[in-house]
């Protein structure tokens, strides 16, 4: 067997980032650390509407990474592993916080596997710290008055508390 380097290789990293969290942005970092290049895809949901538009999305998505010359934001409606196709990723990065999320995650690389073999699913654990942060339970704090700000950059704090406190 060959050993092939991974830092030419293109990983794509699919969520709604709605919001972006802190946990988004280890993996993003992780990930950075093994592949070449990330490219951050804002899931479009047609039949969901959201608390922030995918354009709003990309801009707190660009605030953020958008000095990280190894990192695209993008935004896709359809099969990731579509997209994944379409922009010449080489692996889907998928966050993993539970047991939960992996049972989900695992039956999705299968079918991803079987619809495009050459790609392949990178699952990648959750650090401690953001094993029980998920965008849900952060917005459901924000509409009872709680701050975020310890697991989401400061200016999606502030987003969130202008979207939906008091809501």
């Amino acid at each position: 067997m060959t050993k092939q380097s991974n830092q030419g290789a293109r990983a794509l990293f699919p969520a709604s980032f709605d919001p972006l969290t802190n946990g988004h942005l280890d993996i993003a970092h992780r990930a950075l650390r093994v592949f070449g290049e990330l490219v951050l895809g804002v899931a479009v949901n047609i039949d969901k509407s959201g608390t922030f538009s995918p354009a709003e999305r990309i801009e707190m998505l660009t605030d953020v990474v958008g000095n990280e010359p190894r990192v695209r934001v993008t935004s896709f409606e359809g099969l990731t592993v579509d997209y994944a196709r379409e922009i010449g990723a080489d692996v889907i990065i998928r966050g993993v916080r539970a047991m939960s999320d992996f049972e989900y995650e695992f039956e999705m690389a299968l079918m991803n596997k079987h619809l495009h073999p050459e790609l392949e699913t990178v699952f990648m654990m959750a650090s401690q710290q953001y094993l029980y942060v998920s965008s849900s339970r952060l917005k459901e704090l924000v509409r009872f008055g709680r701050a975020v700000d310890e697991f989401v950059p400061a200016a999606v704090a502030k987003r969130l508390r202008e979207r939906l406190a008091g809501s």
